[in-house]
């Protein structure tokens, strides 16, 4: 089946399967990535996105539902000379180690900025509670955050 898109502003037409996922489509079809795959079984986060502006792990969603949707990938966030918000914190508060959490880690922080309440830290904690980092505490992660949301 013929599904479109919108991804990272641009439109894209796809030939899919009915059960191909949403991750499959934006790293096989469309070459973007930086959406990891990393459990596929929705554990890790590292395959979020943002699905018509919420953040969704691409894994759990089968591109044919995603069809006519606005699809927002890390690629489609900032430039190498232009970081977003969001990367230039996680890169100044050293929020990162290995870096395969970083993308769906990064996608699920923006979301919960743009549409969280009061961001203390055990409200990023929780709202981070879907995405899985083995290499750090996340301490910096969620310093990296709170200073995204602190310059609100």
């Amino acid at each position: 089946m013929k599904i479109t898109l919108q991804v990272n502003g641009e439109p894209r037409e796809v030939d899919v399967a009915e059960n191909t996922l949403l991750v499959d489509v934006l790293r096989v079809n469309l070459g973007l990535t930086g959406t990891h795959v990393g459990c596929d079984t929705s554990q890790c986060g590292a395959c979020t996105v943002h699905l018509d502006g919420r953040a969704v792990k691409a894994c759990t969603v089968l591109a044919p539902q995603a069809d006519g949707a606005n699809v927002l990938t890390i690629e489609g966030i900032g430039t190498p000379d232009e970081l977003h918000p969001m990367q230039a914190a996680f890169r100044e508060c050293h929020a990162l180690q290995c870096g395969f959490c970083t993308p769906g880690m990064i996608m699920q922080a923006i979301d919960l900025v743009e549409n969280g309440d009061q961001l203390d830290n055990a409200a990023i904690r929780e709202g981070l509670e879907g995405n899985l980092c083995r290499c750090t505490g996340y301490h910096n992660i969620v310093r990296a955050i709170q200073s995204v949301a602190d310059a609100g």
